[in-house]
Parts: C-alpha cells; structure tokens; sequence
C-alpha cells in the first residue's frame, strides 16, 4: 500500500470514529476535542500535562489578557456582588489577571497554571484546573479564565469551577473568534463558536448553572473578529 492510499485510509477510519488522523474529535454537536490518548485508546494525562507545560514554557512571555478587559470586569464584578473577599483565575501563565483584579478589587486572588513556571509569578500555584482544592468549595465570589480552550475535559472543567462558586458567585468565560471549533490542536485542545458554547454550557449545568449574560468586550486583539465575556451563576 502506497503512502498516500495508507493516508486516504487512515483519515477514512478516523472520520467513522469521528477522530481524524490529527487526534481532534469533531463532534456532532458542532465542538471540536483534541484527543489525548495511548496507543490503547485510554486517556493520556501525562501527554495532555506535558505538551500544556511545553506550550505555557514556549508563550511564557505572552500575555493574553488585557488591562482595560480586567477593569471592565471588576467594575461589573462588583455592581454585580458587591464587594468581593476571593477570586480565583485559571490558567494565567504569567498572572497578569490576577494581579490586576488584586489592583480593582482590593481582595484575595489566585492563579493556577499547570506548568512549573507557576512558582515565577506573584499569587500563582501550580495546579490543574480541572480539579478542586477542598477549601474552594462553596467559597468563591468570582472566577476568570480565558483557558476553557486548554481543557481535556471542558464539562468536567466547568463543572469543577462552579462548585466552588458561592450561591451569590460569578463565573467568567472569555471566548473569542480564536476559540471555534476549527483552531483546535494539541495545545488548545477545545473549539466551539459562539452559540455551539452557551448551548453546551447550559447543557453541561443541568439546572445547577446556566449562561445568565454576554459582555461584549472593551478591547480586543485586531486579529479577533469577536471577543466576549460569557457569565455563568449557579442557579
């Protein structure tokens, strides 16, 4: 069998799997997931958590967020709240999110990264967000990421953030053009357009959360058709 028929073949068998020969997953539902597996079709974590400590480590001098973005935030944080005592932001590789929201909102926050740059950054720990730290449960009044496109396992993920929300707590979602089904890859693993993702998330929340408001952002990258903040309360 010739190299390109072998090709043919492969990307054949991985279209009546729904897993191309890339390893993303197009899913019916109008998401895209990349694939971390062993040669036995279990889930690799070690490969999932190697190749995001690579992509933190190879970006390490990007920063994603925006200033004015985190300002316009707190300002809504806290119209919407009141004063808040602990935020948490999930994947911020350099911390500038939290940083800033200490600045707006004169309260405790944290940032997690699953790379071992974490100990670099003021306020950071290395942690993977898809688990929870006994302590936040129940305990948050403000969650931020703009790394839900970083996720192995988006619902688990999202589930796992709005459990530590207080019943008053807010959960932030940034999504962006870059985030659609078609840009996912090994290091961003999760795409989904704008509606396919309220769907899925009002989905995933099964009546214990649900997508409550869209802010339009301030600022965006020119790159961006589209940036927006997706608010998330526990119902």
């Amino acid at each position: 069998m010739t190299r390109g028929v072998l090709q043919k073949t492969l990307v054949r068998l991985g279209d009546v799997v729904g897993i191309g020969v890339s390893g993303v997953r197009r899913d019916p539902r109008g998401f895209s997931q990349y694939k971390y597996m062993k040669s036995d079709g279990s889930f690799d974590y070690d490969k999932y958590r190697r190749l995001q400590i690579r992509g933190n480590k190879d970006k390490i001098d990007a920063v994603w967020a925006r200033q004015g973005n985190i300002a316009f935030l707190a300002d809504f944080i806290q119209k919407t709240i009141g004063q808040p005592e602990f935020g948490l932001c999930h994947g911020t590789r350099r911390g500038k999110e939290q940083a800033w929201f200490r600045e707006y909102l004169d309260c405790e926050v944290i940032g997690t990264e699953i790379s071992d740059t974490a100990g670099q950054f003021p306020h950071t720990i290395q942690w993977d967000f898809h688990e929870v730290k006994p302590e936040w449960l129940d305990a948050v009044d403000f969650i931020y990421s703009n790394s839900l496109d970083h996720a192995y396992d988006p619902e688990k993920c999202l589930n796992a953030w709005m459990r530590c929300l207080r019943s008053t707590g807010v959960c932030i979602i940034e999504h962006s053009s870059s985030d659609a089904s078609g840009q996912v890859n090994k290091l961003d693993a999760f795409g989904a357009d704008m509606t396919v993702m309220t769907g899925l998330m009002n989905q995933w929340g099964r009546n214990r959360y649900g997508v409550t408001t869209i802010l339009e952002a301030p600022e965006k990258h020119h790159s961006l058709d589209y940036l927006n903040f997706i608010i998330l309360r526990r119902v």
